[in-house]
């Protein structure tokens, strides 16, 4: 048997997604994002030179197609080598979100059916019953916050106030979210996913994606958010990837936020961590995973800590170290493996506001006839739809369930 590994870059998105303009920032729309031009214009000029210098080097993911497909989707032309390995393609979305389970469970083949509920950006953001409720839940007077914020702002704004009353803040985005932060000692992190946790299920009923427990530490001036953070999120509303995977008799490795995107469902095991950690794990699986296995990855970062933060060479480093790790990673894939490389929506961190960004994403294969001594390399597949992924892997797999996709191997 062969085994596939499908690795998810959080938010690194390459424009083109036909209605942008029906997403906003704000008050204005996505129309004209675009993650990856962007960050490669700005390092080109020389404006993203913050721990890194000059043009955008990711010679690699480029090697892989990315350029090309940046191009394809929305006719962008960063500056990077031309593609040579393997087939690449331009992903476009069809469910009504731009948020991360949509993106990842309509990669594994599930579209969602419905429109997601989105908390209003005024203040007080949240209905008084629901800020009541969570109170009670958490065995305290009272709640902070309760508008759309930035999740390191509100600690600098909120922080000492809530070691002070012991109060959870709780803050929503553009996103289908609501997000509670409180400090891992003075409230304590088994409390907080605890609070989470029992919380979900009303959250989940007005069809909010996403209750996330936001722990942090330090002190005031100094407060920090941990790598504890753990993701409530609404059960797919049909079996996916993972689960046509685990129910044919498949290992699935699930590796950073999949668990909890996925709600646990057709998982074999789970690792989790920075995304420099999950990388070593990626190694190992790759040295590892069982024939037949399917490795699902995501790797958070570029999307929290520099896409939502606006930080353009953050990002451009977080991209030209991932460049780096592939590199090392590529040669040791085994004959009939599958590597799919793609993104679950954008980021872009040259736009307006701090929220995603409504984008087409690459998808990059490499192996299992795809690699560098196949013709196929450097091939265009044109533009897919995100279903494609799923069906690609499992028909790669063997498996008997391909969803509404079409393979595209």
């Amino acid at each position: 048997m062969t085994r596939a590994f499908l690795i998810v870059l959080d938010s690194v998105g390459i424009g083109g997604a036909p209605d942008a303009g029906r997403f906003f920032n704000g008050k204005v729309p996505d129309t004209g994002s675009n993650t990856l031009a962007h960050i490669a214009a700005r390092c080109a000029a020389g404006k993203a030179d913050e721990g890194r210098q000059g043009p955008l080097d990711i010679p690699t993911l480029a090697a892989l197609g990315i350029g090309a497909a940046c191009r394809l989707a929305s006719g962008a032309v960063p500056d990077l080598p031309a593609p040579t390995l393997g087939r690449y393609a331009a992903a476009t979305e069809s469910s009504p979100g731009k948020d991360t389970p949509t993106g990842h469970w309509e990669l594994a083949g599930v579209p969602v059916p419905w429109e997601w509920h989105t908390f209003p950006d005024t203040d007080p953001a949240f209905p008084p019953d629901l800020m009541a409720l969570i109170a009670k839940t958490a065995g305290t007077d009272g709640t902070l916050c309760n508008a759309h914020a930035s999740g390191t702002d509100v600690l600098d704004a909120l922080g000492q106030r809530h070691v002070e009353t012991g109060w959870p803040i709780i803050y929503t985005s553009a996103d289908s979210v609501l997000q509670i932060a409180a400090h891992e000692e003075h409230f304590g992190l088994d409390r907080l996913l605890t609070l989470c946790r029992d919380i979900a299920p009303h959250v989940h009923a007005m069809k909010v994606g996403r209750v996330i427990a936001r722990p942090f530490v330090g002190e005031n001036g100094a407060f920090t958010r941990t790598a504890n953070r753990r993701d409530f999120a609404i059960a797919p509303p049909a079996p996916t990837l993972l689960d046509w995977a685990h129910g044919a008799g498949r290992v699935t490795h699930a590796v950073g936020k999949i668990g909890d995107i996925f709600s646990m469902r057709g998982i074999t095991d789970v690792v989790k961590g920075s995304d420099a950690a999950l990388m070593q794990h990626l190694h190992r699986l790759v040295d590892e995973a069982e024939d037949g296995s399917l490795t699902f990855a995501n790797l958070v970062e570029f999307d929290s800590k520099y896409g939502h933060r606006r930080d353009v060479a953050g990002y451009a480093r977080a991209l030209e170290w991932i460049d780096g790790e592939l590199a090392k990673l590529l040669p040791r894939m085994r004959e009939g493996d599958l590597l799919v490389i793609t993104a679950d929506h954008g980021n872009d961190p040259t736009w307006v506001g701090t929220d995603h960004t409504r984008e087409r994403v690459p998808v990059l294969i490499y192996g299992a006839g795809t690699g560098p001594q196949a013709t196929s390399q450097g091939k265009s597949l044109g533009h897919i739809a995100f279903a494609d992924v799923a069906a690609t892997i499992a028909a790669h797999l063997g498996l008997t369930e391909r969803g509404t996709g079409k393979a595209r191997i």
